[in-house]
Order: structure tokens, then sequence, then C-alpha cells
């Protein structure tokens, strides 16, 4: 496969251009004390919604349904950095969904806005009766507030489901508990998801979460073998926490307003350096410098392991073969992509 010129760029043939969304009121983020009046008397669905999954989403719809009832708005409350982190700072984390990409992902939900709480040690300590009267009732007058079965919250998480329900019952807010999800007995779950991707089981983590799991990074400058090898690569720098299996992968790719498909490798590259994991992702049928752009590259399906390979030639001919398999894979499943909202920069 020869690429074309680096100067030529080409509308390729299996580009999809992103559906545009229909017109909705800007999603609002509040951050601690800044922004609060765009949000306040909202009915608030409350966690720590990592990887926004589809028990985060049954929570936020339950919000959402108790809102439409009172006719307020719905805000999602979540906190940055993750607790696990500010906890166990010596321990990675495997996030689903940084932050912005958390936000993007939420804003797609319907949901009016996101509240964006600073977790560090002052609300750390904060006693779970502080946390409802100084932030939900004080600060955001909240209109109701919906919880996953196990969210626990305040000093100690003394704060349980059934202690939030009393308080809200006490203080004149409805509150809902939503019950575990599962799917064909598994759980629906951060911890289920990241198991899945680990192990490369990037399909069942797709059904898990409700749309097919993705990462976001700037393009960087890379050795440049694929190109000397006809496979010119996007690279991007993942976080070090990624525990996404090593290995092959077909994807779909947005950029600049576009969809691409294309075939990934995740990992130290023992072909060559057996380096720091790396993202390279080629793009099929498409020419032209991605050097500083911004993608989105969601993975759709599990190709093979990373290995080595006795000699380039043998490298280039299992390439080749990776292609048509990815090729297949994301014929199989459509149009599969995560929907993602906008906000505010």
């Amino acid at each position: 496969m020869t690429p074309a010129p680096a100067d030529t760029v080409r509308e390729p043939d299996t580009s999809r251009r992103m559906p545009e969304s229909s017109p909705r009121k800007p999603f609002a983020i509040a951050r601690d004390e800044q922004n609060v009046a765009a949000l306040r008397g909202a009915v608030v669905a409350i966690g720590n919604f990592d990887g926004v999954h589809r028990g985060h989403r049954a929570v936020i719809g339950a919000a959402m349904n108790k809102a439409r009832e009172l006719g307020r708005p719905t805000a999602v409350l979540t906190l940055e950095p993750h607790p696990r982190v500010f906890f166990r700072p010596q321990e990675p984390l495997f996030r689903l969904s940084e932050e912005t990409q958390k936000l993007r992902l939420l804003a797609a939900t319907g949901a009016d806005g996101a509240i964006v709480l600073t977790f560090n040690a002052a609300l750390a300590g904060l006693p779970a009766e502080d946390f409802v009267a100084k932030i939900l009732v004080e600060r955001f007058a909240v209109g109701g507030a919906a919880v996953g079965f196990d969210f626990h919250f305040g000093k100690n998480r003394v704060g349980s489901p059934a202690f939030l329900k009393e308080e809200g019952a006490r203080r004149g807010f409805p509150v809902e508990i939503v019950a575990p999800l599962e799917d064909e007995g598994r759980p629906v779950s951060s911890g289920t998801i990241r198991a899945a991707l680990a192990a490369g089981r990037v399909v069942e983590a797709a059904e898990l979460l409700g749309y097919p799991w993705f990462v976001s990074g700037e393009v960087i400058h890379g050795e440049k073998r694929g190109r000397d090898l006809g496979y010119p690569t996007a690279n991007v720098r993942l976080d070090p926490a990624c525990g996404l299996k090593h290995g092959i992968y077909a994807v779909r790719v947005a950029v600049g307003g576009q969809r691409h498909d294309g075939v990934a490798s995740f990992g130290r590259r023992p072909m060559f350096d057996n380096g720091a994991p790396l993202l390279e992702v080629f793009l099929f049928d498409f020419s032209g410098d991605l050097y500083g752009r911004h993608l989105d590259v969601a993975f759709i399906g599990w190709i093979r392991a990373e290995e080595k390979f006795s000699s380039l030639a043998a490298l280039t001919a299992q390439m080749d073969i990776d292609s048509q398999r990815a090729r297949e894979a994301l014929a199989r499943a459509g149009d599969a992509f995560p929907e993602l909202g906008a906000i505010p920069s």
C-alpha cells in the first residue's frame, strides 16, 4: 500500500461526516462555587460516573424523569479527581473516561449540565450531613436527587443512599435510589468494564458501556517506521495508567468533523524498541498531515495480541492481514461510535 504524497489531502471513501446534533440549550458546567446559578434548583444525579456506562445512565435517567415530573432542569453531580486517586495516589487508576471525555458523554445524555466538585481534603473531610446541608441544599437548592444503590459520600463514606433519602425527606426534596443493573449475569459496573478492556474484550465492554469505548488525544511525532512499511500511523500517547490489553484493534476515528475506519496497535512495539506503551493508528484510504490534531479513537474489535516477528517482511504481511480483518469487523459493527456532546471550552 503506497500512501499519497504528504501534501495531498483528499476525501476518503470510508469517511463519515459526523451527524449534527439537534439544537438544544448549551450544556452548563458549574465548578465548585462558580456558575452555580446556571444549575441551581436542578434535580441532580450524584456519582463518580467513570465511563458514563449503562448503570450510570440509569441513575441519570431517574433524575431526568423526576426533573420532568417537577418541571425542573437535570444536572449530573460528579467529583474530580476520582476519589480513589485522592486517597491512593500511589496506585494507578485505569480511568474509563478522563474529565473532558466524561463531560462530553454527559452532555449527550440530555441533562442540562454538570456540577463538578473538586475532590480534595476539605471535601473528603466534610461530614455527610454537611454535604447535604451546605452543598445540595444551600449552594444548589436541589429539587431532588438520584443515586445508585452503592453510592456513599461524606467523611469516612458514612453517607449511604438510605441516609440521603432520609435527609431529603427531612429537607423537602425527593431521592430516587436506582437498583443494580446486570447484562446477562454480568454486573454493569466500571470495574467489570475495566476487566473486559484489560482482556481485550472491547465488544463486551461496549455492551456494558452502551457505546464503544474510546480514548482521546493529540497526534504526536513518532519514529515514522510505519511510513517506511507503507502504513503511516497517527501516534497518540495515552495515560500511563491505561489498562487496555496490548494488541491490534479495529478502530473508528473522529477527526475534524469526520469519521474514518482504521486499524490500531496499542503496546510496546516488541519488533523495534519495546518502549513505553503507545497507540498507533492507521486510517484506511486517508492521506494528509495529522500532527497536532485531536483524535477520538473508538475501539470496535479485537484482532490479535502484540507479537515480535522474524522479519520486517513478515510484519508487513501480517499488517495486511490485520487491516483486512479490521475492515471486516468494522463492516459488521455498522456505524458504531460513542455519542458525544459539546461542552464549553
